[in-house]
């Protein structure tokens, strides 16, 4: 297993527990945002987990990118577009992960925090979460894209061009969150979906994922003709031939991975 220095990791069941510990509050430096891909990558490739749950440790999930940190990673020609193109693939080894991935929001998710969130398959908060695209307050852009995928048009530009937060129970209102809990009732929520993610067929939700992500950008047509096929390619695995055993003879499925 690997070891971290600003990733707590935990392996409850089927779930691997992922908790952003870069204090006081988990900006995203260089180390944390290489360990979670590190960490995001060999768990895709984990037969033993089967989902992950990926939240802040204290009282902030991410205030964004680590601007102290920033002159001791840019420091001349070259270094921007490299810290560019690690940040970006961080957000893409979440989207990226072939296990879903719940995020808990336990306190403000900012910038980079937001769009780690963005990245993932389901949002849960606390009371006290909140999302919001700060950069404007210190002279940078950045996340816009990744909370398109979150908000409607006049929302995001309001975020954008204000810095506003959207706290949790408008983040509910608005669809963005599929639950808010008490802020010790988070975890066992979160962990909770995330168990009965891993209950299921490895293989079928290895593919749905993989169908959900490919479709995002395609017509109807060409999405569903996709859907299809990745149906058909479910369809042959022996986890599929054994929930249909399972229905038939009214029994819990036993799923092998296979």
């Amino acid at each position: 297993m690997l070891e971290f220095t600003q990733l707590r990791f935990e392996l409850v069941g089927h779930v691997a527990v992922l908790g952003l510990n870069n204090a006081p509050v988990n900006a995203l430096s260089r180390t944390l945002c290489d360990e979670l891909t590190t960490a995001l990558d060999y768990l895709s490739e984990i037969d033993e987990v089967r989902a992950v749950v990926l939240t802040g440790e204290g009282k902030v999930f991410c205030a964004g990118a680590d601007l102290k940190g920033r002159a001791s990673v840019i420091k001349g020609p070259g270094d921007l577009p490299a810290h560019s193109r690690r940040t970006r693939e961080c957000f893409h080894a979440i989207r990226e992960c072939s296990k879903p991935v719940v995020v808990a929001i336990n306190g403000p998710a900012l910038g980079a925090g937001l769009a780690i969130a963005a990245s993932a398959d389901i949002l849960v908060s606390s009371e006290k979460g909140c999302l919001a695209l700060p950069e404007i307050d210190v002279g940078l852009l950045g996340g816009g894209s990744h909370a398109a995928r979150l908000f409607p048009h006049t929302i995001l530009r309001q975020m954008m061009f204000t810095g506003m937060r959207i706290q949790a129970d408008e983040l509910y209102r608005l669809g963005v969150v599929s639950l808010v809990t008490k802020p010790e009732d988070l975890m066992s929520a979160a962990i909770g979906i995330a168990s009965n993610i891993a209950g299921k067929s490895p293989q079928s939700v290895r593919l749905a994922k993989q169908t959900l992500n490919a479709i995002e950008d395609m017509t109807l047509r060409d999405g569903y003709r996709y859907e299809q096929d990745m149906t058909a390619a479910i369809a042959k695995t022996e986890d599929a031939k054994e929930a249909q055993r399972a229905f038939l003879e009214k029994r819990p499925p036993v799923f092998t991975g296979r």
